[in-house]
């Protein structure tokens, strides 16, 4: 039973129930004070591996640590309280064998709460995948365009534009669908073909890059927001939070050097003598 004024946490049921119904809406959250402000506006949100380089700088997403991941993800659910929260599972946590991937996925939902972990791979990730839903680990699948193995994939650039490709995305997504993931992020997939995904899969389709024909979508919340310059193709910019925060810290600095702040409302007298 929930207490009046506490807010219930979409589950995966919830996310699930709305395909075909209304699409997903969903963002990317490293932080308590982000996640506040995203919770009203999203079924879920994704605590990244994005965070290596939006928030450490990063050259990409394989540097950050599986600590750094839980830790994030904790103060996201401590900003949060009705959106459901996954952990991306980083580079070098999952990959070895499904005993490492249970090991790792397991102490991440034991020590942040967060409701699933999401992990990057297809048909050569089934097994790993089948084996944490048997073992009670909600899985969101990642197929397509993988940061993680953007150097084997020769860079960031569009998948599924010829044949074999498509075949191969179609073949990882049956797979991972049968293997028991409850959802799939295609990224960087042609449109053509995460349409004819969607419409084939049972499961949720969680787009990025991938056209208005999945079930959902998702962005980085920066990229979005403006925060900074330059974006893919795919990224529509909501905000220029970048040129705001400019302007504030250049106003602030020539306040401080001209000695306008801190005012005299900004700072504390000597209490008067009784």
């Amino acid at each position: 039973m929930y207490a009046d004024n506490q807010m219930r946490r979409n589950t995966i049921r919830d996310i699930t129930k709305l395909k075909g119904a209304r699409p997903v809406v969903s963002l990317t959250a490293y932080t308590a004070p982000m996640a506040a402000s995203l919770d009203p506006h999203v079924d879920f949100l994704l605590v990244g591996d994005s965070l290596a380089m939006v928030l450490y700088g990063m050259e990409s997403t394989i540097g950050v640590s599986l600590n750094t991941m839980i830790e994030h993800t904790k103060a996201v659910m401590r900003g949060s309280q009705k959106a459901m929260v996954i952990l991306d599972m980083p580079f070098g946590s999952f990959e070895q064998s499904k005993e490492q991937a249970f090991k790792n996925a397991s102490r991440v939902l034991r020590e942040t709460g967060c409701a699933a972990v999401k992990l990057e791979g297809g048909a050569v990730m089934a097994e790993t995948i089948r084996f944490l839903v048997d073992r009670n680990i909600p899985v969101m699948a990642h197929i397509g365009l993988r940061p993680q193995a953007v150097h084997v994939m020769g860079g960031y650039r569009t998948q599924g534009k010829n044949e074999q490709e498509r075949t191969e995305i179609l073949n990882d997504a049956f797979a991972i669908q049968e293997a028991g993931a409850f959802s799939v992020v295609l990224e960087g997939v042609a449109g053509s073909l995460a349409a004819e995904i969607t419409e084939k899969l049972d499961i949720i389709t969680i787009g990025i890059g991938a056209s208005v024909d999945c079930d959902g979508q998702i962005l980085v919340v920066e990229d979005m927001l403006g925060y900074f310059p330059g974006n893919a193709k795919f990224v529509k910019r909501y905000a220029e939070v970048g040129e705001t925060i400019d302007s504030a810290v250049k106003q602030y600095s020539d306040d401080v050097k001209a000695k306008i702040f801190p005012a005299l409302e900004h700072t504390y007298g000597l209490k008067p003598k009784s």
